[in-house]
């Protein structure tokens, strides 16, 4: 067995973080995995719940004993507040690190606060430019689904393509068919709010639909609170591993929600990253993470063109190619078979 080997995944309290640590613990459970987790704003593990100290951070603990118990994770829920952890302090403790959305830290090497698209460590390693706006505004409201009981389609994903393409509205069930998630966007030139999710006008929204299908609007009708936040993209990268560095999730690939796609690729992304690194020792990482790469870019890059474009299933067409995609036997140069 080779020797062990720390790794560090850095990432948020999303898929990306979960399906990464199970993945690597279940190919190598020799290794040390620790998870690094913040949140984008001042004592935001205080505000948000996640400090020992705060109420219901015990039943937070045993939600991730349970999530890590088969691959036996151990899970301590240490808190440092109010302090940054930079690219250069986890390179120098760790084997390998592998980044799903950014570090907040040390702007002398140009590494601000960040998360998914914003991810800093892109810009620092690969040269990327900043994301660029899109001109959509994406609108999201939950919906109770006895507030629309009239309405038909809403039991499945129904989407609305308006007579431009800058309008739709997408909804799927949420909690067992009892709430209905609504997506939607508009135009704008331009996107000069600081924020990433703001509370949006109801009113507006509705406005900005008044000549869509009646059932349409009366969906909008029954939003009764709204959240706004721009669509950015990033141009596909050329490669997303650096030495003992690789991005995955939104760091690697950003993408517009319009495919239901972007945690299905982190998904994806962290199996292969799994896979690729089973049978290597610590002199090895780095090849490993380039097969991870050659694998991931060519899938990713697809789909983050076709979701751009927004033409997904608008007039039919074979989804074998997004769907019967398998992360467990897609080849994988010098990886070890899977489990």
């Amino acid at each position: 067995m080779p020797p062990s080997v720390d790794v560090s995944v850095v990432v948020t309290l999303d898929l990306a973080d979960r399906f990464t640590a199970q993945g690597l613990l279940k190919a190598r459970p020799d290794w040390a995995v620790d998870v690094y987790d913040s949140l984008p704003v001042p004592f935001g593990l205080v505000r948000y719940g996640v400090a020992a100290d705060h109420q219901g951070s015990k039943a937070i603990t045993r939600q991730f004993e349970r999530i890590f118990e088969r691959q036996g994770a151990r899970f301590f829920g240490n808190v440092s507040l109010g302090r940054d952890v930079t690219l250069e302090a986890l390179r120098g403790a760790y084997d390998a690190v592998v980044l799903a959305a950014g570090l907040a830290g040390d702007r002398d090497h140009g590494l601000g606060e960040a998360d998914g698209i914003h991810s800093p460590v892109r810009r620092a390693l690969f040269g990327e430019d900043d994301p660029r706006f899109t001109g959509l505004i994406s609108w999201r409201a939950v919906v109770p689904r006895a507030a629309v009981a009239d309405l038909p389609n809403l039991d499945s994903f129904t989407k609305w393509w308006g007579p431009t393409p800058d309008r739709q509205i997408v909804t799927f069930p949420l909690s067992r068919g009892e709430e209905i998630f609504v997506f939607a966007t508009t135009g704008q030139d331009d996107w000069t709010e600081e924020g990433w999710t703001l509370p949006g006008d109801v009113a507006e929204l509705r406005a900005a639909f008044a000549d869509f299908h009646p059932e349409a609007r009366a969906l909008l009708a029954a939003c009764t609170e709204v959240t706004r936040s721009a669509l950015h993209v990033c141009e596909p990268m050329a490669e997303w591993s650096r030495g003992s560095v690789a991005l995955l999730g939104d760091a690697a690939h950003p993408m517009v929600p319009f495919m239901a796609q972007g945690a299905c690729m982190a998904i994806e992304d962290a199996v292969v990253l799994s896979r690729a690194l089973g049978g290597v020792d610590a002199q090895g990482i780095p090849a490993a993470l380039r097969h991870y790469q050659a694998v991931r870019i060519p899938r990713t890059s697809r789909v983050q063109e076709r979701s751009l474009a927004n033409e997904w299933l608008k007039e039919g067409g074979n989804a074998d190619w997004v769907y019967g995609y398998d992360a467990w036997s897609v080849p994988i140069p010098d990886a070890a078979p899977a489990a």
